[in-house]
Formats: structure tokens, sequence, C-alpha cells
């Protein structure tokens, strides 16, 4: 039975370590465990000294805390030096078992797109550099000189930057004079200064989505599409990950099930071949469908 429960700690500890984020509800479904059992996890990993962050819904232990480096600087890697081994690994033979292995349990510690991103664009490297260690230290800090695509104006935002979007083009922060969460474009901040200061509205920090047609944000609507042989193969050819939300209905058509961030982006999408789509499900949608034809048709004049 003890064997059992420990066995059980063990593997939240792994999943809470790994480089993914994980709900309380995925924790407790991956570990068959109630929500009772997990928080006591939980507590009794913060009693024995690691540091239990929670993120918006989700969970993990924060590999900067004291104990958490104690019991790991034997057996990982610096930053420098995982990369350097993955650069190595990627020039050996991409079949050998033992590589692809390696690789695989590297990236689960690793974020490799941001160690990357620093090392292929020296004009960004200094700033995601900052906003990584930013992250990962829960710091404050000021995007100084940021533009605004809206306003056209540069200005100073004090944030607390806590996600990395859109391949780390984008940063999801909280931002303390609006008290909103945003997102800014790397490519828009002029420099970055962390500040000597912690987080403290983490508990307003909102998990982000991102859908299919690159849209982001807190909230999720689900719709159902059919699509005919051409919508279905430029969908594939533009976003190869649609493949796992699609299923065959008949012999030349296929089922869309998926969920999106905004309207805008599957709207454009089922315009632009309103021939080959049909909607079957969520109402709103076809209400912003039928809004946008409205504005169209008021643009090109009535047809009698």
């Amino acid at each position: 039975m003890e064997l059992g429960i420990f066995e059980r700690q063990l593997r939240l500890m792994v999943l809470l370590t790994q480089n993914r984020e994980y709900s309380l509800d995925e924790l407790c479904r991956k570990l068959d465990m109630s929500r009772r059992t997990l928080y006591r996890y939980l507590e009794l990993f913060r009693d024995i000294g690691f540091e239990v962050v929670k993120q918006g819904s989700v969970y993990r232990l924060d590999k900067s805390s004291p104990f958490f480096k104690e019991i790991t600087q034997l057996v990982h890697f610096t930053e420098d030096e995982a990369l350097t081994l993955r650069h190595v690994l990627d020039m050996a033979s991409g079949t050998d078992v033992q590589v692809r292995h390696l690789r695989h349990k590297l990236e689960r510690i690793y974020d490799f797109g941001i160690l990357n991103a620093v090392e292929a664009d020296p004009g960004q490297a200094e700033k995601l550099q900052q906003l990584y260690e930013a992250v990962k230290l829960h710091r404050q800090v000021v995007l100084h000189d940021y533009s605004s695509a809206h306003s056209n104006r540069t200005s100073d935002r004090v944030v607390e930057p806590y996600l990395f979007l859109d391949h780390h083009d984008g940063i999801r922060c909280y931002e303390l004079q609006s008290g909103e969460n945003k997102t800014f474009k790397v490519s828009r901040i002029g420099r970055v200064e962390v500040l000597d200061l912690l987080w403290s509205h983490e508990e307003q920090h909102a998990r982000v989505y991102t859908d299919l047609f690159r849209f982001s944000g807190e909230e999720r609507h689900r719709v159902v599409l059919r699509l005919g042989r051409l919508a279905c193969n430029l969908l594939k050819e533009e976003c190869p990950q649609a493949v796992r939300s699609l299923q065959p209905d008949g012999a030349d058509h296929w089922l869309l099930s998926t969920d999106v961030c905004s309207f805008q982006g599957v709207g454009r999408f089922v315009l632009g071949l309103f021939e080959d789509v049909e909607v079957l499900e969520s109402p709103e949608f076809k209400l912003f469908l039928q809004e946008k034809i409205k504005d169209l048709t008021k643009k090109v004049g009535v047809v009698s």
C-alpha cells in the first residue's frame, strides 16, 4: 500500500517538472486520484522544501527553488550544456533509438524553443533571454519603448510575463496599470528591464490557448464544420496539426471539430471556401458569419 502511494507521489513530481503544463483535473485523471488527495500531496511537497507554483489553473514545481536545485544539480545540465548536447544529438543518426530517447528526455525538461530562438536571432536575443529569465524567476519587468499597434505610440509597460506565444514572437503578461492580461510582440519591445520584484498578481495570470488558425485567447468556443476535399486539403496544408481534429464523413467529406479562441480566423476560412464548407455546430459562429455577410452585402450592394 505504501509503495503505491510513494509511486504516485513520484509520478506527480515527474509530471510537475516536465516541460509542459497540467491542470488540476488533468493531473487527477493521469494519476487516478481525487482532488483531495492531490491537494494533500502538493502540500506535502511544500512541507519538504519544494516550491509549488499555481499559474492560472495549472500547477508546476519551480525548478529555481533551493531544494529542487540541491537534488538535481548532479544530474541536470545547465541550459548551455543542454543546448550543446541537443546539437550533438541532432547531428547523430535520426533513426537510432537511443538518440531519439535522449532527445525526448531533454525536450521534457528544457525549453529548446526559447534557447534556439535566443541563439538564432541575435537582434532579439537579449530581450528573449531577459524575458525567459523573468518567467522562470517570477520577476516583474519593464518593457521600455513598447510600440503599440493600436495607438502608434511608444510607452513603458510594467508587466508580469508568464507565457510565450506564437513560436516566442509574443509574450503573455499581466499589466499592472490596466489590471489585464495582454499579449506583447517581442519585436515591438525596445528594451527589457528585469526588476528586483516578484510577481504580486499571479492569481490573475490566466491560461492562454492558441487555436488552429493562430488566434490566442483565454476562452475557447467549439465549432464543427463539414469540409469537402478542397477545403480539407487547404486546411491541412496551412494547419498540419488539424489532422488530429479531422474525421472522415463519407467518401469525399471530413468533419472538423475544434475549439477556437476567436471566430475571426475560422470565419475567414469558411467565407473563403463557402461552397466547400458547411457549418454544423455553434449558433454563435453562425451569427458571426451572418453579420459578416451583411457587412459584405452593404459594401458590394445588393444584386436584384
